[in-house]
């Protein structure tokens, strides 16, 4: 009885360490700035301001992810630390399982890129010393999200991607390119405290949002 009490109160323990782990990653990690401009049945229109990434293409996420990380750790010209911050970004048809990401089909390869804290600019940021990793700039654009929680498995992905779309097409409202998935969490957050979010860029701001931007 004794034991069977030490073995509960040990993973008791275990579990509060993984929550609050969770907690203090989601609280610390900076986040891409954001203006939210509508929400209606569960998805987010949102506007993005230009961003500086540093990206890579290979054929897994791991193999890309590694390249990035090595770069923010001072894989570059001024052997610098870059500041992390979710969401990490990547196309491909290879969602990966691990990674705070954006995933979305582009021929086969997976293009993985993180985006870097807004006190860099592209003439600010260090250059990367890897010949496969280089900086890129993404311009402002407003999106559609939809989002859910636990393990973005490809089924999950899939049922979000489909409801996303489905909501969109009855408010009118084009979608342009692929939907993507955003992932914000580290490998070791507790699934029940995950974030994820499936993202389609619009064609158009619908004209009622364009009033009500500031």
């Amino acid at each position: 009885m004794r034991s069977a009490r030490k073995i509960l109160l040990s993973i008791g323990g275990l579990l509060v360490l993984w929550i609050g782990w969770g907690v203090y990653v989601t609280r610390t990690t900076d986040r891409v700035p954001s203006e939210t401009l509508d929400r209606f049945d569960g998805v987010e229109i949102r506007r993005y301001p230009r961003m500086v990434l540093v990206e890579t293409m290979a054929q897994n996420a791991r193999t890309a992810f590694g390249r990035l990380f090595r770069y923010i750790s001072g894989a570059n010209a001024r052997d610098e630390d870059v500041g992390m911050t979710a969401p990490v970004a990547v196309r491909g048809t290879s969602i990966p399982m691990t990674a705070p990401v954006r995933t979305g089909p582009d021929g086969g390869d997976v293009t993985m890129a993180f985006f870097l804290p807004q006190t860099y600019t592209p003439e600010t940021a260090p250059t990367p010393t890897d010949a496969d990793v280089r900086l890129a700039v993404e311009s402002p654009r407003t999106v559609a999200v939809r989002r859910f929680s636990w393990y973005a498995t490809d089924e999950r992905v899939a049922r979000n991607r489909e409801r996303l779309l489905e909501q969109l097409s009855r408010l009118d409202l084009e979608a342009r390119g692929e939907p993507t998935l955003l992932q914000y969490n580290d490998p070791w957050t507790p699934p029940f405290m995950r974030t994820n979010e499936v993202e389609v860029e619009l064609e158009a701001v619908p004209e009622r949002l364009r009033r009500e931007a500031p």
